[in-house]
């Protein structure tokens, strides 16, 4: 495969390139010319993808006759003008192919995160309460209301573990999404981005293998459900100790 930006397509050339090309060109392309970038290659302006075209697929021209292949020693001034129409539409369908897996990943994302944001802000929103209840047990103001103070943090322990997986159910269909569109030029948060959730850069995603699978304190790529069972175990294992240590019932 030739390299266009080692290559040079005269004005002549590329006019008859393209009426040779013009029953395979991609779909969405509006516009193909030299790029003024120091670098060479072309420049394509193509229609934006919605993501629900069907997938850019670079047909066979080996039965068109002013496109399959001529030997250079039959006839050099064919043979390379077909090995750079070639070229020429293989530079196109790749284009077109990383702006579609773009589209793709982002409609696939307006789809499934639905109101994931909602749950993240009820999670962030239960998480700071457990914090503080968690807090207020080593204050001396919760001595005098232990029993209370304690089954506070056990309600606010149960709410945190509802809302993260509850997020979670959200969660791994994004993981899934991520998983599937891997070969796509966008990174996680720049699709999410490109979808309409610059705030999904604090969302907790975890690689789609570690959904609904056992887990362990040591595993460092975790579910929301399994980082928040790891607090509340922290938090158990503390007030066990407390009250190993004081007697307190």
């Amino acid at each position: 495969m030739l390299d266009l930006n080692r290559v040079t397509i005269t004005p002549d050339e590329l006019k008859e390139i393209a009426d040779r090309l013009a029953p395979y060109l991609p779909a969405n392309l509006t516009r193909a010319e030299p790029s003024t970038s120091p670098w060479g290659g072309m420049d394509y302006t193509f229609r934006r993808f919605t993501g629900r075209e069907p997938e850019p697929v670079q047909p066979s021209t080996h039965a068109d006759p002013r496109l399959t292949y001529v030997p250079d020693d039959e006839d050099q001034r064919e043979h390379d003008l077909r090995q750079k129409a070639g070229t020429l539409l293989h530079d196109m369908y790749d284009k077109a192919l990383s702006l579609w897996r773009e589209a793709a990943y982002v409609a696939d994302l307006k789809d499934t995160v639905q109101d994931a944001p909602a749950r993240w802000q009820t999670y962030k929103e239960e998480r700071a309460a457990l914090e503080a209840a968690s807090a207020y047990l080593r204050t001396a103001e919760a001595a005098a209301e232990w029993m209370s103070a304690v089954s506070r943090l056990v309600d606010a322990q149960q709410r945190t573990r509802d809302a993260a997986e509850a997020f979670d159910e959200r969660a791994v269909g994004i993981a899934r999404l991520h998983r599937k569109h891997l070969y796509s030029d966008l990174g996680h948060h720049a699709a999410l981005k490109a979808a309409g959730y610059p705030e999904a850069t604090e969302w907790y995603i975890a690689d789609v293998d570690n959904y609904g699978r056992r887990y362990s304190e040591w595993d460092l790529d975790r579910t929301l459900t399994q980082q928040v069972r790891l607090l509340i175990k922290s938090q158990d294992d503390h007030l066990a100790k407390v009250r190993s240590l004081t007697g307190a019932a």
